[in-house]
């Protein structure tokens, strides 16, 4: 069974750069809760019980900006409100954005809001104006979020902007194999999407 806490002789020596590397499908186990008192947030795992990503916030109410950190505290992403929208946008960035004056822009997030229900919780879209470097790349990609985040059963799907790569999914979220409470629930990864960004990903449906 995957440990919920972390296994704190090694916890700082985990990169989530490493994890990216992996050939395989990335296991990982997200607590929904912050290591700080009256906090909230995310604590998540590797599959051996090394701390990987925190996320920290505070004050009532939905948070209108928030950063996921690696174990050390560093930024990785900022995943910001978009001030002035009408529909339910979101922004990420590269690193910790409250720090950098134009921080670089990952994607524009919109998340799917209806009163009916429906299985498409979200849409992520790289940014309009991309350099000629970056369309090979993986920025070069939208991606779609299907499911219930309630019943902690999602699925992030991956397709060119181009429509020219076949739809295929880059990442699941699943209940633990123990009953361990919807707080605690695996974020399984497949090989060449950034677990980070599957992680800005539930950040962006928690924020609700």
């Amino acid at each position: 069974m995957t440990k919920v806490h972390p296994n704190g002789a090694a916890a700082a020596a985990v990169a989530p750069a490493a994890v990216v590397e992996e050939e395989e499908a990335v296991s990982l186990t997200v607590w929904r809760r912050s290591l700080l008192f009256n906090g909230k947030g995310f604590t998540v795992f590797d599959c051996m019980g090394n701390l990987v990503y925190l996320v920290e916030t505070y004050g009532g109410g939905s948070p209108r900006e928030v950063v996921l950190m690696d174990a050390d505290g560093h930024g990785l992403l900022t995943i910001r409100r978009k001030k002035l929208s009408l529909a339910d946008e979101w922004l990420i960035y590269d690193g910790d954005a409250t720090a950098a004056a134009a921080p670089p822009k990952r994607f524009t997030a919109r998340r799917h809001v209806s009163l009916r229900p429906t299985r498409c919780l979200a849409h992520l879209s790289p940014p309009r104006r991309q350099s000629c470097a970056d369309a090979g790349a993986a920025h070069s990609s939208r991606y779609d979020v299907e499911g219930s985040y309630a019943g902690r059963s999602l699925d992030v799907f991956a397709s060119s902007v181009s429509g020219g790569e076949q739809r295929r999914r880059v990442a699941t979220v699943c209940e633990k194999e123990a009953a361990v409470g919807p707080d605690v629930f695996r974020l399984v990864v497949q090989p060449g999407f950034e677990p980070s960004l599957a992680m800005a990903v539930i950040i962006l449906l928690w924020t609700r």
